[in-house]
């Protein structure tokens, strides 16, 4: 772990806050991006932006990223489902996936949603929507042919 890496502080947060983890990715809540329906896909070992990641990293990540997409427009019903990387505040390779609903104007669409972060932000509707998206993820996971996470939760 890098040296105050918070995307690698997650690896002891609470499980409850958790979609699945397996033995290179996890998805999870994120304290201050807590918003119903964000998640964040996150490497599980410390490795800076998509250039740092290893072979099997490379070779399961779109399977990870697109079977978590699926589970969280699948749970929230969301209207759009985006995923989002930067990696320039946290360089620990990760991505933003986020649930937009109906109900978010044309003008705070798109990249705009994230100044809604602190308006949206609620930790207990995010933990209450955990199990939802975490079945979703197992099922698509299990028909998709995805080898099903060794700790689905930890």
């Amino acid at each position: 772990m890098a040296d105050t890496c918070l995307i690698c502080e997650l690896e002891s947060a609470d499980a409850s806050t958790q979609v699945f983890a397996d033995d290179l990715w996890a998805a999870s809540i994120v304290p201050g991006y807590d918003v119903p329906g964000w998640y964040f896909l996150r490497a599980r070992r410390h490795a800076e932006k998509i250039t740092g990641l290893n072979d099997d990293e490379l070779a399961t990540f779109g399977r990870r990223a697109q079977d978590l997409v699926a589970a969280v427009t699948t749970a929230t019903g969301a209207e759009a489902t985006y995923m989002l990387m930067f990696g320039e505040a946290f360089p620990h390779f990760h991505v933003l996936i986020t649930a937009r609903g109906a109900e978010i104007p044309p003008q705070s669409r798109g990249g705009e949603l994230l100044k809604l972060r602190a308006e949206k932000a609620d930790f207990e509707a995010s933990k209450a929507l955990i199990p939802a998206v975490r079945a979703a993820y197992l099922q698509r996971a299990a028909t998709s042919g995805t080898p099903l996470a060794t700790e689905a939760t930890r």
